[in-house]
Formats: structure tokens, C-alpha cells, sequence
């Protein structure tokens, strides 16, 4: 049979048709508008990363991802096509098939069609191929550039290099040429069958079912992927040493003595395979390469299935905690390394639960520093008393670092005074006041962490507009503007021409009437976006934004530069996009400057036996929770990390600087190599940056998870899991499921600590079903990094473990939560301001191992239930062992707990603190305060109602107008009135309870 060939038209060929000039402008305009839009998206990329300084990142990604995919598109795309090619030029002119005849009908269909196949298929499926490739940049640019980590792994004695580098990349490029090889098979079978080379149907006589060439052309396809499937088997005996398993990580005792062993038996059964594929591409017989596939297929079930089941089944299963043994300390140690863990100071603490006077004098540098403010709380307070503008504003979660005021280092709650435009009115939102006069935040607020202002309120020690304060006259004076912040999410267009005589437009404040009562207004002077100033930069902004006024207002000049990505993640998360970011960003006044610190993590999976930690679960607790869930990308799982890099966000002018802080860390070692230069040394860290450097938190969360099981380090110990642990839940979180308990700031010295340190703390209970929910272990995390510059604290990073006696009695935080609402004298008094117009607030429960014990503290605000309101402080709860205190101050619940004398005092001893700066509330709203300094030393009355329940209803009542007096006394500053108003709160309360109980009885 032969095949048909398209004839030619008769007359010749037909005239060639004219083109249209209105078709040919359409073309042209789509052109211009498709590269424009083009345009808007890559070259204002290249310009931003010009501008930061990190041009490198940009185009070492984009050309890398452009030669993969180009490499991926022509092997995808070559293979298909030659396939196609090879399968269509060795086609037989002639065969006397039924079958064949029965196909002439679709090959007449589809060879019209033929070239737009054979080269349409290839392109779309290299298109796709290369996209695929593309994505797998930094796998590849990890393998030619790696680091050695100078540590073998226990099975193979390779350098764990290899695990993490190398072969990732090599199973990558195995599972592509897989992709490649059936594909282009399949493109080569569906070509032999249709064009003759192939036969299907019924054998006829002594006609062989395919052409020599087919046969050929096949037979090497099938010998090619024969190869990778040994490649990938010999690739699996290494990638089993980082594999999850049931109990625990890495490879176990059947992994070892019988997959690996099968995985290499398979190899080499697959290349006996590929040889017979070879010799049929010869001999033309295609029996021996079907009865190798076939014995390929019967070899992966009962080699690589049934016998590894049965060794674990019947060999491993009744010995398990003797043959799991030393697999389990592979795992034991690989983890302790990989997660930086191996180096816990681990000592036993027999706490005690019997509380003693003078407890507490040997912890008095401790017991002074213990923070009252929660910072997760008192953000209301903050935006009351000191946002100053309703487009001014401040995140919900607050942040503590440590300053040193007066020689002394403080525990600080700290804030910046963020760029908020929702807070605008509609009237006062345009283009114009949208983007070029709202255009930044204005310094920063901090208060004491230990003391407390008149009535509650946070004493801030920087605060006010202009900024005045302890942190002002530290620097002497800073940059207060803050331009680049978490919540700037919209773009600025900022900065004017020198010499241009219109005044500034960027909005800093109204100035008080003393001053003129005019605005204080600026002009970005730093170099903190791409310039606009040109037609094109103009237009390409235009495009990208969607913003029409960019080419059209004045205000763009030849001096404007454009601010945009401003979120301090977002522009770390840019110019390191290898690295794994914190959860939270801080903000730190260093050098005259607000920067913005910014923890970030190098990770892995691929770490031979480490423990896999899903990042996720082990980082989301009740603060995560309320930032809405996790702001950064995570990796889903790592088995390897570490804080191998500071980076800083300038919030003025937004430049971005990435410190090496573990400089000896393969992963970041192997990174500055793709990316050299774009990573400063450690010693180029500034004495200043270093004082604000903390232990961070998702590093801590992560080892707090792992420290549950893995503070066993013994094997057998460790199979049994009858030491395993839990972190708590939250217990102050009203969730169904409550989340965990988030780690604490808190200046602390720990047993065997020559002096108290800035510290990041966690807790322990027993872990199972258990319903005893005591304590079993204190965790804190050395987190003070010192203020040499280039050069850390010893101590910084120092895990210290406090492991409790397993029989201990000590509450855990559930308890101690429970012991707390079920006080007859705490929990009566919140009960019956929840029934006024207040909303009790229970602040963080902080943990410190002092007086032998561990004290609990725990800080109670009021807040009004309606109107503006402030959280204030209202008492202060200590528990030690079965001893609860409830007082004003922490210093008096102290002295309750501890036989009326703890032996120290707190940093509230002196009772209410002026703050050293003035406040700055919002215009137009009033805070409805709640008092707090309710005197405790009043006995309740005594006088019996001839009616309890009318009785109660009238002490709540005067309990009301209480409050309302105490609101409008600190509004009007008359404080002895307000200390009135607070006795007759007192008063009425207790009568309130007084009554309450005599209506029970």
C-alpha cells in the first residue's frame, strides 16, 4: 500500500494575497503593547534590584532559570521531534496489513495536518518541559557550587554534601530524562503504528510485527530508559537515608539490610534489561527484552516489596527495640546536629512547691526585671495615647527588645507608629493624598516592660510627635519617618527636584498652636526607590501599577523616585529568595536609624536520619494565630536549619544589608558562592545592631518541638517513648483547640547563670494522653548576642534545659491557669467586673525558675466593653506550687505568695511611674479608661440587704458610676479624684461580692 503525496494545484502556484496596512498596524500595535507590558513587569524589576544594590540576584536567577529552560525545551523538544522524525522517514512504502488498511483512512485525515504535528507537539511539550526545568534553579545552582560539611554519613561514608547538594540535583535531571524518554517513545510508537512500522493486531504468517527500523529506533528508546531506571534505583540506596518513617526518621533496620540492598539489585536487573533491548534492536527478536521486563516487574514486587516486608514483619518486628537500635541513635545524633541541639545544658531541677519568705533575695535581679506589660495586649493603649492621627497606626502584636536607659539595661515593649491610610476619611481619599502626601509612618514608641504609668497605662520612656524621649537622647537624635514598614502595603512616589521652590507636600504632622499650628511637612531626601523622573520609567510604572496620574501629575518630577514592596519580609524575601524567613520583624533604633531586623534560616530536607519537622505546625501558635495565620512562605518540611543570616530593613530609606551571622554553615557558604558579595561578614556588624540581636523565635519553636522527644539521646529510651513530652497549650486562649503557648522575652538568670540575661523561655508537660499536666521541663534560650561589634556573647544561642524529677508536683501552665480562676478571691473580683461594662483581659503567663520553684506571673487588664477603650492594668496574679498572690502591684502578690516577704522586689515596687514622654492621642476620641489601683487593705462591708439580689443590682450600679468617674477624673488629670473614684470602685465591688453570696445562701 502506498502512501498518498499531496499533488500539486493545477495552473501553479496561486498568487500570493495582499497584505492589509490596517491588519499589518494591528500587528504592529499588539507588538509594541505586548513588549511594553513585558516591559512594565521585567525592566522594573531590574530597576528595583539596581536600586537596593542586588542587580546580581536578579539576573543570576533569570539568566539561570533562561538556560534551563532553554536546555529543558530542546532536550523535551529535540527528542520529541526526532522521534516523530525517525518514526516518519523509515515509514514502509508498502504493507499488506488489514490493519494498515483500516488506518489509510485516518492518515489521509491527518496529513494535512502532519508538519503542524510534528513541529506544533514538539514546541508545546519542550514549552512545558522547560518551564519545569526552569523552576529546579536553585537545586542546580546548590550542586555546581557546593560546600563540603566535612561530616560522612553513618551508612555510606560520604560527605553529607552529597545528601544535600548533589543529589537532589542528579535525581531531578534522572526524573526529567525519564519524562523526556516516554514521551518521545510514546511520540515514536503512535508514529510506527500509524504509518505501518508497528503492528498490533494478529500475527500473519512469518511477517514480522515491526519494520527493522522501528524495531531499532525502539529498541534504544526502551534501552535508554532501561539506564535511568538503573540510575534511579542506584539513586534510591541514598535517598533512603533522609526518608520519613513510622517511628522514627532515616534509614531503619530493614531500610538497611534489605531495600538498599534491593534497590541495588534492581539496578542491576535493569541494566541486564537495557542489554537485552540492545541485542533486540539487533537480532529482531523482541522476546528477551518482554521476559526482562517482565522479570524486571516480578523482581521491584518481591525484591523490592515482599522481601523487605517480611524482614520487617518477622525479623525486625519481634526484636525491634534491639535491631532499631543503633538506626534510632543515627537518628538521635543526626538530628541534634541538624537542628543545632546537640550542645542543651541539661541539668536536673528539683523544684520545690513550698514557698518561704526571703524565697526570693538570692533572684532579686530576676524578680526586678519580671515584664508586667504584654505586648500582645497593650497595642490599644498604645494606639490611645500616643498614634496622634488616625492615618498614623500600630501592629497588633507589639514587640520586646531591651534598651539601655540610665546605665541599665531595660526590658522594652516597642512599637513604630506605622503608615495607616485606611484611617483617612473617603473624602480625604485621591490619588494625590493616597501617594504622595500620606506617604510614611513617624518614629517609634516605647515603654518600660516592668514598670507601669499612672492607672494602668504603659509608661513610655519615647513617645510623642516630634520624638522625645530616653531613645532621642541615646542617639541624639534619629530618623523618625518611616517609609518602609509591615503594614505600607500601596506604593509612594516621593522626593522633588533640588531647587525647586513649591514647598514640601509629604505630610509629617500638624504642628501644635505654639508652633504655629501649621503642618509639618518633608521631602524624602534618601535613595530608597527607582527614579521616575524620565518619560519611559514614567510609563513603564504607569503600566505596572495601573495608574494613569504617574504620566499626568505634577508631582512626578524629575527628582521623584517611585517606593514600592515596601513590607520588610517582602524586600528580604527578594534579594534572598534561598533563604527562609522569621515569622516576626522587629523594629530597633541603631544608629540614628529604625531598622528593621529580620531573622532568616538556610534549610533542608534532604539532611541523611534527621527528624523531618513540619515547619507549619511546629511555628503556629496563639501569636501566629493572630497575625492571621503565618505572613511568610515556609517550607513545608525541613530536617536542617539554621540562623545562618541578620538582615536588616532600613525604615527610612529601605536598603536592605544580609549579615552572616553562622558564617561556617555549609548551605550559606554554598549560597555566597552562587551570590558573592551579597552577604556581609559577621564583623561588619555594628556594636549597636548587636545589642538588639535576639535569639529567634521560629528557630526556638522548632527546637522546643524536637526537644520533646529528642532530650532523650538514649536509643533504647528513646524506642520506649515513655519520656516523651508536649509543649503546653495556651492557657489563656479561648480557642476549642487551643494553640500552643507561644515563647516569652524575659530577663532571667538560670540556675548555675553568673548573672541574668535577655532570654527566650518555653515550657514542658508530659506528653501521650495523659491528663497530669504538671510541669517536666523549663527551656530558655540565651538570646542577649552582647554589643562588640563583629563579635558575639559567648553565651549567645546556649540552650539551657531544666529537666523537673519525672514524680514532680509542679503545676504546668493549664494548672496553674485553673488554680488562678478558681481563686475565691481572684476569680470572684473578675467575675464581677466582667458583669459591669469591663472586659477582663488575662495577659501572658510567664514562667521563671526562681526561689528553688517556678513562679508563674501573670498580669489582669480591664478594658471598657464599650466605647474607645484602654487596656489598663489592673492586678497582678503569682502562683508558686499551690500559693496564689492577687494584688495591685507584683511586688505585693510576691509577698502574698511568698509569707509576706519574697526577700526582692519587682519593678513596680515604687507603685506608678511617670513616663519621659509625652502622649500623643488620637484627635477627636476620648479614651474611656478603666481605673486599676483599687486598694486591697479595705475590709467589705458587712451591713446584711433586706433584699441580695436588688443589693447586688445596686453595687453593680455604683460600681458603674465608679468607673465613669474614674474615666472622666483622668481625663480632666485630677488624680485625687480618680483615687477616690477607685476607693468607691473598691467598695462597691466587694459589696457586690458580699451580696452575691449572701443571695446564694
Amino acid at each position: 500500500m502506498s502512501f498518498a503525496v499531496p499533488r500539486p494545484r493545477q495552473g501553479g502556484a496561486p498568487p500570493a494575497r495582499r497584505r492589509s496596512p490596517l491588519g499589518v498596524a494591528i500587528v504592529a500595535v499588539a507588538v509594541v503593547v505586548v513588549a511594553l507590558l513585558l516591559l512594565a513587569q521585567f525592566w522594573t524589576e531590574i530597576l528595583w534590584f539596581r536600586q537596593i544594590g542586588f542587580s546580581q540576584v536578579i539576573w543570576t536567577e533569570w539568566i539561570t532559570r533562561g538556560l534551563l529552560f532553554v536546555v529543558g525545551f530542546l532536550v523535551m523538544g529535540g527528542a520529541v521531534f526526532a522521534s516523530f522524525a525517525v518514526a516518519y522517514r523509515s515509514r514502509p512504502m508498502y504493507v499488506p496489513s488489514a490493519e494498515q488498511a483500516t488506518l489509510e483512512q485516518y492518515r489521509e485525515a491527518i496529513e494535512p495536518l502532519r508538519k503542524v504535528v510534528t513541529y506544533a507537539a514538539p514546541v508545546l511539550v519542550g514549552f512545558f518541559a522547560g518551564i519545569a526545568a526552569s523552576a529546579q534553579w536553585q537545586t542546580v545552582l546548590l550542586a555546581m557550587n557546593s560546600q563540603t560539611f566535612g561530616e560522612t554519613d553513618p551508612q555510606f561514608g560520604l560527605d553529607l554534601s552529597f545528601y544535600v547538594f548533589l543529589l537532589p540535583a542528579l535525581r531531578s535531571i534522572i526524573g526529567f530524562l525519564m519524562a523526556v524518554v516516554i514521551i518521545s517513545g510514546i511520540a515514536g510508537v503512535v508514529t510506527h503504528y500509524l504509518y505501518g512500522g508497528l503492528r498490533i493486531g494478529p500475527a500473519q504468517g512469518n511477517l514480522p510485527r515491526t519494520t527493522n527500523a522501528a524495531r531499532v529506533h525502539l529498541a534504544v528508546i526502551g534501552t535508554a530508559l532501561m539506564l535511568l531506571f538503573a540510575a534511579n534505583y542506584w539513586l534510591d540506596r541514598y535517598s533512603i537515608l533522609s526518608s520519613a518513617g513510622d517511628r522514627f526518621d532515616g534509614a531503619s533496620y530493614a531500610d538497611v539490610h534489605a531495600v538498599i540492598p534491593a534497590k541495588g539489585i534492581l539496578a542491576v536487573v535493569a541494566l541486564l534489561v537495557a542489554v537485552l533491548f540492545l541485542v533486540a534492536a539487533f537480532r529482531g527478536n523482541w522476546q528477551l527484552p518482554v521476559i526482562g521486563v517482565g522479570l524486571m516487574v516480578v523482581s521491584a514486587i518481591v525484591i523490592g516489596g515482599i522481601y523487605p516486608a517480611i524482614v520487617q514483619r518477622f525479623q525486625v518486628t519481634p526484636n525491634a527495640q534491639e535491631l532499631e537500635q543503633p538506626y534510632i541513635q543515627r537518628n538521635i545524633d543526626a538530628t541534634l546536629s541538624a537542628f543545632d541541639i546537640e550542645d542543651v545544658e541539661t541539668q536536673s531541677y528539683n523544684a520545690t512547691t513550698q514557698a518561704e519568705a526571703g524565697a526570693l533575695r538570692s533572684d532579686a535581679d530576676t524578680t526586678a526585671s519580671i515584664r508586667l506589660l504584654d505586648p500582645e495586649i497593650v497595642s490599644p493603649s498604645f494606639r490611645q495615647l500616643q498614634q496622634n492621627k488616625q492615618y498614623y497606626n500600630f501592629n497588633d502584636s507589639l514587640s520586646v527588645d531591651r534598651y539601655e536607659i540610665d546605665g541599665e539595661s531595660r526590658d522594652t515593649v516597642i512599637a513604630v507608629r506605622e503608615l495607616n491610610q485606611d484611617g483617612l476619611g473617603s473624602d480625604q481619599r485621591n490619588w494625590v493624598n493616597d501617594h504622595t502626601v500620606y506617604t510614611h509612618g513617624y518614629g517609634v514608641v516605647a515603654a518600660y516592660g516592668n514598670q507601669l504609668g499612672p492607672g494602668g497605662q504603659p509608661a513610655f520612656f519615647e513617645g510623642g510627635i516630634p520624638s522625645e524621649g530616653a531613645i532621642t537622647d541615646l542617639e541624639g537624635e534619629y530618623e523618625p519617618r518611616i517609609y518602609f514598614s509591615p503594614s505600607t502595603e500601596t506604593y509612594s512616589v516621593v522626593g522633588k527636584p533640588s531647587g525647586d521652590d513649591r514647598e514640601s507636600w509629604e505630610l509629617d504632622y500638624p504642628a501644635d498652636d505654639a508652633d504655629g499650628g501649621d503642618q509639618v511637612k518633608t521631602t524624602f531626601d534618601g535613595d530608597g526607590g527607582p527614579s521616575v523622573g524620565t518619560f519611559g520609567n514614567k510609563l513603564l510604572y504607569a503600566l505596572k501599577f495601573g495608574e494613569e496620574q504617574l504620566l499626568l501629575s505634577d508631582r512626578v518630577t524629575e527628582g521623584s523616585q517611585i517606593l514600592y514592596d515596601r513590607d520588610p519580609q517582602q524586600r528580604v524575601a527578594k534579594v534572598a529568595p534561598w533563604l527562609t524567613l522569621d515569622n516576626r520583624v522587629y523594629p530597633a533604633v541603631i544608629d540614628g536609624h529604625v531598622k528593621w531586623v529580620v531573622d532568616a534560616y538556610t534549610t533542608t530536607n534532604q539532611y541523611p536520619y534527621s527528624a523531618f519537622t513540619q515547619m507549619q505546625e511546629a511555628t503556629t501558635d496563639t501569636l501566629t494565630l493572630q497575625q492571621d495565620g503565618t505572613p511568610v512562605n515556609l517550607p513545608a518540611e525541613v530536617n536542617y536549619i539554621r540562623n545562618s543570616v541578620k538582615a536588616t530593613v532600613d525604615a527610612y530609606d529601605g536598603s536592605v544589608d544580609l549579615y552572616a551571622w553562622e558564617p561556617n554553615d555549609p548551605v550559606l557558604k554554598t549560597w555566597e558562592n552562587v551570590f558573592p558579595g551579597s552577604v556581609r561578614p559577621l564583623d561588619e556588624i555594628s556594636g549597636e545592631l548587636m545589642s538588639h540581636v535576639r535569639y529567634p523565635e521560629d528557630l526556638f519553636k522548632v527546637q522546643r518541638k524536637l526537644l520533646t522527644e529528642y532530650h532523650v539521646t538514649d536509643a533504647s529510651d528513646f524506642f520506649s517513648g515513655n519520656d516523651f513530652w508536649n509543649n503546653p497549650q495556651d492557657p489563656t486562649s479561648d480557642a476549642t483547640v487551643a494553640p500552643l503557648q507561644p515563647p516569652y522575652y524575659l530577663t532571667l538568670q538560670m540556675p548555675e547563670q553568673s548573672e541574668p540575661a535577655f532570654s527566650l523561655t518555653s515550657t514542658f508537660i508530659p506528653g501521650g494522653n495523659t491528663p497530669r499536666q504538671v510541669l517536666t521541663g523549663f527551656l530558655a534560650a540565651d538570646a542577649d548576642a552582647g554589643s562588640t561589634t563583629g563579635e558575639k556573647a559567648d553565651g549567645y544561642g546556649t540552650l539551657r534545659l531544666l529537666e523537673l524529677p519525672r514524680d514532680t508536683t509542679v503545676p504546668g501552665p493549664g494548672q496553674v491557669q485553673n488554680i488562678f480562676n478558681s481563686d475565691p478571691v481572684a476569680g470572684e473580683q473578675l467575675r464581677i467586673l466582667e458583669q459591669g461594662r469591663s472586659t477582663v483581659l488575662l495577659g501572658n503567663q510567664l514562667t521563671l525558675p526562681v526561689g528553688g520553684g517556678l513562679v508563674y506571673v501573670q498580669p489582669v487588664y480591664i478594658q471598657s466593653a464599650e466605647g474607645t477603650s484602654i487596656p489598663l492594668l489592673h492586678k497582678v496574679m503569682v502562683a508558686f506550687g499551690d500559693e496564689v498572690g492577687y494584688a495591685d502591684t507584683l511586688t505585693e502578690a510576691l509577698d502574698q505568695v511568698f509569707g509576706g516577704d519574697s526577700g526582692a522586689v519587682a519593678g513596680d515596687a515604687g507603685g506608678s511611674t511617670e513616663g519621659e514622654a509625652p502622649d500623643a492621642p488620637v484627635d477627636g476620641e476620648t479614651p474611656a479608661d478603666q481605673p486599676t489601683d483599687e486598694p486591697t487593705t479595705q475590709e467589705p462591708s458587712t451591713e446584711q440587704p433586706a433584699e441580695p439580689g436588688s443589693d447586688l443590682d445596686e453595687a453593680l450600679q455604683r460600681a458603674s458610676d465608679a468607673m465613669q468617674a474614674a474615666r472622666q477624673a483622668q481625663q480632666d488629670g485630677d488624680w485625687a479624684a480618680y483615687g477616690e473614684a477607685q476607693d468607691e470602685l473598691q467598695q462597691a465591688i466587694e459589696d457586690a461580692i458580699a451580696a452575691e453570696a449572701a443571695a446564694g445562701q
